[in-house]
This record gives structure tokens, C-alpha cells and sequence, in this order.
């Protein structure tokens, strides 16, 4: 248990790192007071162009492949890995070095899904990739390929792992009821649109 607790909270650690703001401080731009306001790399291609935005979505990324590789190292159980791996995201949700504001949780949930569950996480980074390709839209992609996360964890993977899928769409559909709001009015600003 203490092994446990060490974990979730190196997990949220870790989460926390807002790479979207080193970045973009590097390059001299306050992230949260351009474009969206938003850490992820989505607002850091609208506001620094496709360089940063990699590097932000690579960091975000390893952000929960890190945490989920550290549960595996230690040998804790596939429920308690896959916590491990939510605490992640609720970092990058909730940063305690940005007064527990944070991001939307979409490249760290991807993260935690290529180490958890591999065939899954590919699948729905191909399905948010074709929603984007297709839309445009960063935020419809995310919601949709998550929206069918759960069912495909029951299809292609274990019954263990469904709870996680569910907590880590739930998560994903909070942190975007704004954006649900802006594609609905037909207001959601499109990838790599300026203001």
C-alpha cells in the first residue's frame, strides 16, 4: 500500500510538469494569455507553430507512459497501475506547480493508454487522427475516440482494464464541456486556426 501511494503521488508529479508552458517560455510567450489559455499542444501550434506543438504533445505523452511504466516496474496490480496512470492526467489536469489548473488530459491519457493497454491506445489515437484529419477539430476527434474508448477496451483487452477506460473517458468528456459547447454553436476554433 505504501508502494502504492508513493507511486500515485510521483504519478501526479509527473503529470504536473506543464510542458506546454516551458515551451512557450522559451520562446517568450505567456501560453495561458494567448489563444485558447489552454497548456496543451493543440493552443501551443495555434499560438507557436508545429515544433513546439510536437515537443509539448512528445512531453505530454510521456507524462503517462512514464507513470504506467513506473506501476509495471514495481509490479502492482493492473487496477492499481491503472490508477497510477489516471493520477498522471489528473496532474496535467490539475498542476500543482499552475494553482491545480492544468490541461484537458488528451496526449497523457494517450500516454497511459500505449503502455496499459497498447493495441487499444493505438486504435484510439487512429480514430482521433482520422476525426482530426477529417474535422479539423482537435477537441471532436478527442471526444469521439474516447466516446468509443470503453467498448473497445471490453472488445481488446481484459474486463480488469474497463474501469480505467471509463474513468479516463469521463475525464476527457469534463475537461471538454466547453469546447462541447463551442462545437454545438458551431464556434470551435479549428487546428492551426488563428485567432
Amino acid at each position: 500500500m505504501i508502494t502504492f501511494i508513493f507511486l500515485m503521488v510521483m504519478a501526479f508529479l509527473i503529470g504536473s510538469i506543464p510542458f506546454g508552458i516551458i515551451i512557450a517560455k522559451f520562446k517568450g510567450v505567456d501560453l495561458k494569455k494567448v489563444g485558447s489559455g489552454n497548456i496543451g499542444a493543440t493552443n501551443v501550434l495555434r499560438s507557436l507553430g508545429k515544433t513546439p506543438a510536437i515537443f509539448t504533445l512528445l512531453g505530454d505523452i510521456l507524462k503517462g507512459t512514464i507513470a504506467v511504466a513506473l506501476a509495471r516496474f514495481f509490479n502492482v496490480s493492473v487496477f492499481q497501475e491503472g490508477l497510477i496512470g489516471l493520477a498522471s492526467v489528473v496532474g496535467h489536469n490539475f498542476s500543482i506547480f499552475l494553482g491545480f489548473k492544468g490541461g484537458k488530459g488528451v496526449a497523457t491519457s494517450f500516454g497511459v493508454l500505449f503502455i496499459y493497454s497498447p493495441m487499444v491506445g493505438l486504435l484510439t489515437a487512429i480514430i482521433w487522427l482520422l476525426v482530426v484529419i477529417i474535422s479539423r477539430y482537435s477537441s471532436l476527434g478527442a471526444l469521439l475516440s474516447f466516446a468509443l474508448l470503453p467498448f473497445n477496451m471490453i472488445i481488446f483487452d481484459v474486463k480488469e482494464k474497463i474501469p480505467i477506460a471509463i474513468l479516463l473517458t469521463l475525464f476527457v468528456f469534463i475537461r471538454h464541456i466547453s469546447n462541447i459547447n463551442r462545437l454545438i454553436k458551431g464556434e470551435e476554433r479549428k487546428i492551426g486556426q488563428r485567432e
